[in-house]
């Protein structure tokens, strides 16, 4: 069998899938095997990542009674069980489904999203297992933290009609109390996503938009309010 063609093909098959099972799983386990994972008290350490505190604190002004009701205090504590539980929220509802977080090395992704995703990033215990994503329904979102502000993924929660028209994604009004007067507010469930989808990629150094450019001037001045 193996002095015939099929048999070389065969033997050639099976060396192909060992090399690339080797290269693309058992390589990366052994040169990151070393790195620190972080844990989620440390990703709300203000001298790791100052963004998410500051955007906890952003949700506390914008949504007082809310918050105080469902998380109470602007606290590192809090700020990480609301994000172990918005990403509880984000896999269980299956936005992964569509929303991708990882830029890959292909044509035009870093034009779009920024630079290709790097392993650094993934560190973390918020970041297990990864969301790849399985399809580009919606746009990548691992460094979607900062982009809009937290009103308008309040509002796309409510109609994303409202916020990009035409797109295809459900309304998830669960997240939101209709109170009697004024729009809809965001609950415990409402707030944890928020917060989770302001965090990814809020650690990064680089500029992700001209909103984190000046975060400590603007939500700074929300917090004194």
């Amino acid at each position: 069998m193996f002095e015939s063609k099929s048999g070389i093909l065969l033997l050639a098959g099976l060396g192909f899938f060992l090399l690339a099972f080797v290269s693309n799983a058992v390589v990366p386990i052994l040169m990151f095997r070393d790195l620190p994972e972080q844990s989620v008290e440390e990703l709300v350490d203000p001298t790791v990542n100052k963004n998410v505190m500051a955007e906890l604190r952003d949700l506390q002004q914008r949504y007082p009674e809310s918050f105080a009701q469902y998380v109470g205090e602007a606290t590192e504590e809090n700020c990480a069980e609301l994000l172990e539980r918005g990403r509880d929220i984000y896999v269980g509802e299956g936005c992964w489904h569509c929303h991708s977080q990882f830029v890959r090395p292909v044509s035009n992704e870093s034009k779009r999203w920024g630079p290709v995703a790097e392993p650094i990033e993934y560190q973390n215990e918020l970041q297990r297992p990864v969301m790849f994503g399985t399809r580009r329904v919606g746009p990548d979102l691992s460094r979607e933290g900062g982009r809009r502000g937290s009103d308008w993924h309040v509002a796309h929660f409510w109609d994303p009609q409202l916020t990009s028209p035409g797109s295809i994604m459900p309304a998830y009004k669960w997240f939101l109390d209709e109170p009697e007067s004024g729009p809809p507010t965001p609950n415990a469930k409402g707030l944890a996503i928020v917060l989770y989808v302001q965090w990814l990629g809020s650690w990064l150094e680089f500029p992700i938009s001209p909103y984190y450019e000046n975060v400590e001037g603007v939500l700074g001045k929300a917090a004194a309010r």
